[in-house]
């Protein structure tokens, strides 16, 4: 069986045309009736005209709209994928992503800050006010670096500075100055006491490795935290660790 030819949506028109055109051919015909059936059919053609143009005009606002949608949907999506939702600040893998493409074109200092105390004030305060804390405590770092600077959170109470520079000292001031604003940084209620933060720093060649670079950091925070919190500490300026020669007893004895 043939499948029938689709029906030829002009057809009425075809045919008034050709009405039109025959009178126009035959001089001793009256053009008035294929002129009068002509503008039938134009008006016809307009009306639909205008409808098929209003359709497409709404579809393409629609189209506009549900791309604008679909466009704030992905940078929703992408907001998520790369920042703390808590604080507001990156999160881990954004703060890798960061520093290992900053430490690819230069030099770079990590600075990794701890809250001091921090599960004392969730235990005297409450976790909503150790949120708070956190937040504030983000709030405080972008007022200080502004929108350039990677601010993230690492941890619970861990947070972490990218600082592109190839100056350790200059590392260590900035290591400094956030020290000192979150010191002087108030809380408010129900937190009655200063809020402190230890600092580390690690200062880095270009084409060091996060991880490398990481640990530095975490060693000098650590270093911080051992020298009485609230204070900063640059990885390169730590002392060397000290070792002691082994034994005669330890150089007997084997390793099992």
């Amino acid at each position: 069986m043939k499948p029938t030819a689709d029906a030829d949506l002009f057809a009425l028109e075809s045919a008034a045309l050709a009405n039109a055109k025959a009178a126009h051919a035959d001089s001793s015909a009256d053009p008035r009736a294929a002129l009068a059936e002509m503008i039938v059919h134009y008006e016809r053609l307009m009306r639909e005209s205008r409808r098929l143009i209003r359709r497409s005009d709404r579809a393409e606002l629609d189209m506009n709209q549900m791309n604008r949608q679909l466009h704030e949907l992905a940078q929703q999506l992408e907001y998520r994928a790369t920042h703390d939702p808590l604080s507001g600040a990156l999160n881990r893998a954004a703060v890798i992503e960061q520093a290992s493409d900053c430490l690819e074109h230069g030099d770079m200092a990590l600075i990794v800050l701890d809250i001091d105390h921090f599960k004392w004030i969730n235990d005297d305060f409450g976790h909503p006010a150790g949120d708070t804390v956190i937040k504030t405590v983000v709030d405080c770092l972008k007022a200080l670096f502004g929108p350039g600077i990677a601010i993230g959170r690492v941890g619970g109470e861990e947070f972490s500075v990218v600082w592109p520079t190839s100056s350790p000292e200059e590392a260590k001031e900035v290591g400094m100055r956030i020290c000192d604003a979150i010191a002087d940084q108030v809380f408010g209620a129900p937190i009655n006491r200063q809020v402190t933060a230890s600092v580390g720093v690690s200062w880095n060649s270009m084409n060091t490795s996060f991880e490398l670079a990481y640990s530095r950091a975490d060693e000098a925070l650590y270093a911080a935290k051992r020298a009485g919190r609230n204070c900063v500490k640059l990885y390169s300026q730590l002392p060397l660790p000290v070792t002691q020669p082994p034994t005669s007893e330890d150089a007997s004895t084997p390793c099992h």
